[in-house]
């Protein structure tokens, strides 16, 4: 159950830097506080209660994990997999491409999740 809290938490991570991608403070400080409950203010809003969402879920499912992973199987796996996830929702929701390098270095990546997940299922 703990690698699946992993996966979980890497899935949080990955929304939690997209939340950051189109978060601006700027604009959240410009808006007049009479405008915060008008579409205009919630859609500003949106990515700081993304931000706060997400990298509570991340910290919560990730040392759920903890305990019971260790420490630097948990971080390398966390890490590999929000990338594969970012890379997919970038493929997916912003039509970015994919080239055969990228595709071969994200398949080495999967390899070693899969390869720390059957090592340190031994020790």
């Amino acid at each position: 159950m703990a690698w699946i809290y992993i996966l979980i938490a890497a899935l949080f991570e990955s929304a939690w830097t997209f939340s950051l991608k189109f978060l601006s403070f700027k604009d959240i400080k410009s808006l007049p506080l009479h405008k915060y409950l008008e579409m205009e203010g919630i859609l500003k809003i949106i990515p700081l209660l993304g931000y706060i969402v997400f990298g509570i879920g991340n910290i919560y499912f990730f040392s759920i994990a903890l305990k019971t992973i260790p420490t630097a199987t948990a971080m390398a796996v966390w890490t590999a997999s929000a990338l594969i996830f970012i890379k997919i929702a970038e493929i997916l929701f912003f039509h970015e491409k994919l080239n055969w390098p990228e595709a071969f270095f994200l398949m080495l990546i999967t390899v070693g999740i899969v390869g720390l997940k059957v090592v340190s299922g031994k020790s």
